[in-house]
């Protein structure tokens, strides 16, 4: 039987780190690491994840500063708003919660945040250094699989890495933190011909396609190690992955869990990009 990859272990683990960092900042008289988090809007799922991460902020010691704004609000008006915030030595992270109602220009929003307070790493300028291998922002999802695969001792060097969906968000940076890690990387997509093929080679799959049941036993190779970045509502209306868990983890070596997987790493590693975005501050000035 599979080995369970315990995301909310370790996120826990990681955000007491963050917590004790905190302490040891303003005991040594420097700022408090502070977040901005701006929902626009009343998408139901969106309100649920920024009060998760007001939650996660608490719990790190990092100060939340929420801007909770309606869907009318004006695309020119926030905007102005994340001009102010870049301009506020007390912020050091900015994130705006995703997605934008209809009529805001997305790129154009995440474009005006200052890529040092980019704590999604969604500016092209932090895309563009995590390309050329420079030190800076990681994306939450993909730097939260990455540090569960260190946790569990799992090293991507000559493996096979598939990796289904090609977002910016996820896909693409997974692709790029696995080469990085000296993983042999395939990016599967909804153009892929024959995906079976593909998937039964790969010493490590990750899946990121929002369809529940995507992967079945069949597409998957013994002893894998499977990651599920799926959060989808099955027809009974319970939480599940892309990853028909019950089928494939029988195969697998190592498996996440949905949910406890790799959500909670993915909140894990905003919390350390806000302590990093702090960190850049100091050296500023």
């Amino acid at each position: 039987m599979s080995v369970l990859l315990d995301g909310k272990a370790l996120a826990s683990k990681i955000k007491k780190e963050i917590s004790e960092e905190s302490k040891r900042r303003e005991a040594a008289g420097k700022a408090r690491p502070a977040l901005a988090v701006i929902l626009v809007g009343e998408d139901p799922a969106s309100a649920v994840y920024v009060r998760n991460k007001e939650k996660d902020c608490l719990e790190c010691g990092i100060k939340s500063v929420p801007y909770k704004l309606t869907a009318d609000y004006g695309e020119e008006k926030l905007l102005s708003l994340i001009d102010a915030l870049n301009g506020d030595p007390a912020i050091h992270g900015i994130l705006v919660q995703l997605p934008l109602p209809p009529g805001y220009d997305e790129r154009r929003v995440i474009e005006r945040i200052d890529p040092a307070k980019d704590v999604d790493a969604f500016h092209p300028v932090n895309v563009g250094r995590l390309t050329i291998g420079e030190e800076g922002f990681l994306p939450c999802t993909p730097a939260g699989i990455v540090a569960l695969l260190d946790e569990y001792g799992i090293d991507p060097t000559g493996k096979n890495c598939v990796v289904i969906g090609r977002s910016n968000i996820v896909g693409k940076p997974m692709a790029l933190l696995l080469l990085r890690r000296n993983g042999t990387v395939t990016v599967a997509h909804s153009r892929t011909v024959d995906l079976p093929s593909l998937t039964r080679n790969a010493d490590i799959l990750v899946s990121a396609v929002g369809k529940a049941g995507f992967v079945t036993p069949d597409m998957v190779k013994k002893g894998a190690v499977i990651i599920d970045v799926g959060m989808n509502r099955n027809a009974e209306g319970r939480l599940c992955g892309d990853v028909d868990f019950d089928g494939c983890a029988p195969l697998a070596s190592f498996i996440t869990p949905v949910p406890g997987g790799v959500g909670p790493m993915t909140r894990a590693i905003l919390m350390k990009n806000t302590l990093y975005a702090a960190e850049l501050a100091d050296e500023i000035g």
